[in-house]
């Protein structure tokens, strides 16, 4: 009932989307404002180019099954960069987590495989380069996602030592863009509905703008 829901009859099978977003992110326990632009290509990776607090700029990426970050103040004073194997794993699954955003990416036909546990949790099994990932979502009577949730690489509690931790968040708000209905309101971060979640929580976003890239 998901994807029948979140796909109108006749909408274009998208290989991409371009979003805009605004929100507030936690760097270094500080909540600070962004606002972002956003592509996303299921499957080749996705680019997120953002200014935080007025002052930082820089971009998350995954291309060519690679991932990396470059973060500067002004423009000018490198804040934070990073690549490699254990960036690139994590942002493995920050793609297949966020493929909400582009629902026809989600289709059985590109290689997607679902189950369910019941009608308002479904499991999507997502085929990345670092191995398959399976996404939990939890849905509503009218299939719209309420949350998401995963086990994705990182650090998140910056011990040195990158491991599988749950990543994910609720969705509660949801909007029709170009035939397909997204979530465009929600929190998400590290420790989903553990003890940790209060201080893994990093990321609250409102979608702006949307369009499918055909």
């Amino acid at each position: 009932m998901m994807l029948g829901s979140a796909i109108e009859v006749g909408t274009p099978l998208a290989a991409a989307a371009r979003l805009r977003m605004r929100g507030s992110i936690r760097l270094n326990n500080r909540w600070l404002p962004f606002h972002a632009s956003q592509i996303v290509a299921p499957g080749l990776g996705f680019v997120w180019t953002a200014r935080v607090g007025g002052l930082i700029k820089g971009y998350d990426r995954y291309v060519d099954n690679a991932g990396d970050m470059r973060w500067k103040l002004l423009g000018l004073f490198a804040v934070s960069s990073a690549s490699g194997p254990d960036v690139t794993r994590s942002a493995a699954g920050r793609e297949a987590g966020e493929r909400f955003w582009l629902p026809t990416s989600l289709l059985p036909a590109l290689g997607v495989e679902w189950s369910a546990a019941d009608d308002t949790h479904p499991v999507a099994r997502v085929r990345t380069a670092s191995g398959p990932i399976d996404v939990h979502y939890e849905i509503d009577h009218a299939g719209q996602v309420q949350s998401v949730e995963l086990s994705r690489w990182g650090d998140p509690d910056s011990t040195g030592t990158f491991g599988s931790h749950t990543f994910g968040g609720k969705m509660t708000e949801h909007q029709t863009f170009d035939g397909v209905t997204i979530p465009t309101r929600g929190a998400v971060g590290w420790h989903f509905r553990q003890p940790g979640w209060e201080s893994g929580e990093f990321f609250r976003f409102r979608i702006t703008e949307f369009h499918l890239v055909l």
